[in-house]
């Protein structure tokens, strides 16, 4: 089993990618389907959520940028500080939330979110049914 990032294989790398590709389909969570990818492919669960996070930042990227050239004749220099004050609170939030996922990890299991889906998943069903 893969414990550091640095020793995951290409092999393992491009399952991962293609684990991703599952997302693609509504209602299936990028990262749930990459950190699960990356658990089948033999990678521990702390180094599945780091190669999850990292696989996200080309997504989030592309999906910026698409957004922002979309946009571009509704924007204005004036927009400035306020798309900076975002992107820095965005950022460190998503910090402080990505130390506190990886230390979640490192001693439970995903049990309890796969309880919650299936839980949800069945109450939306219910409801609208």
């Amino acid at each position: 089993s893969v414990t550091d990032i640095d020793k995951v294989s290409l092999k393992q790398a491009l399952g991962i990618g293609l684990a991703q590709a599952l997302s693609l389909f509504p209602g299936v969570s990028r990262a749930g389907a990459t950190i699960m990818g990356a658990m089948c492919f033999r990678l521990e669960r702390k180094t599945a959520v780091e190669f999850s996070f990292f696989l996200a930042i080309p997504t989030m990227f592309a999906a910026t940028s698409y957004d922002l050239l979309k946009n571009i004749n509704n924007l204005s220099a004036s927009d400035t500080p306020t798309f900076a004050v975002g992107f820095l609170v965005s950022f460190f939030s998503a910090l402080l939330v990505i130390k506190a996922f990886l230390g979640f990890v490192t001693k439970h299991t995903f049990n309890s979110f796969a309880i919650y889906r299936i839980a949800f998943g069945a109450g939306i069903l219910f409801y609208y049914l």
